[in-house]
């Protein structure tokens, strides 16, 4: 696929087959983040790949979260609100964790750690495309809690800043109307 190409085509794809995703297209995905940009060479960047049962174990953290911010836990609201929480990890076979574990060195900027994760996400979330996965990189308060960071053993300074729910496409492609970059662009000489 053609850089442009993927870069125009690619989106958010939110409704994956259950069928396996071979290890060998995860690693070349994985290995596409490891070439972001990032500033003094730092690779702030983990990944965590999630198949299986540690989708499910990822969603028990994600019912304990919303229990906790929850009045009351016994109302058919919360009730299924607690169920989708649990079952979110299971839309996908494959999802792929990043977090951000900034160095410490004084040199480096934090925002900078975090703009080369993105990076990386975006990278990820590209070479998904290309080799024809379907994928959507997912946040939300969820994501920025103390007991996710826990799940994944990040340290007191790392976040995790996303999840990549990866699979072969099960929904049409949607079609996005962009604006123009000349709305916000600025020519300056």
């Amino acid at each position: 696929m053609e850089l442009f190409d993927a870069i125009k085509t690619r989106r958010s794809i939110g409704i994956v087959k259950e069928e396996p995703v071979p290890n060998q297209l995860i690693e070349q995905i994985l290995e596409a983040g490891t070439f972001a940009p990032n500033h003094f060479r730092t690779e702030p960047w983990r990944f965590f790949v999630l198949t299986g049962d540690s989708r499910a174990e990822l969603g028990e953290v994600f019912e304990k979260i919303t229990k906790a911010s929850s009045e009351d836990p016994s109302t058919p609201e919360v009730v299924k609100k607690l169920e989708r929480a649990k079952k979110n990890p299971l839309r996908a076979p494959v999802i792929i964790t990043v977090g951000v574990e900034p160095s410490s060195k004084k040199n480096v900027l934090i925002q900078e750690e975090y703009a080369a994760v993105h990076a990386a996400l975006q990278n990820m979330l590209l070479a998904a495309h290309a080799l024809g996965l379907g994928a959507i990189w997912r946040t939300g308060a969820i994501c920025y809690e103390k007991q996710v960071n826990d799940f994944f053993g990040m340290s007191e300074r790392g976040e995790i800043v996303g999840f990549i729910y990866l699979g072969y496409p099960d929904m049409k492609t949607p079609q996005v109307k962009k604006t123009s970059f000349t709305n916000f662009t600025t020519w300056m000489s």
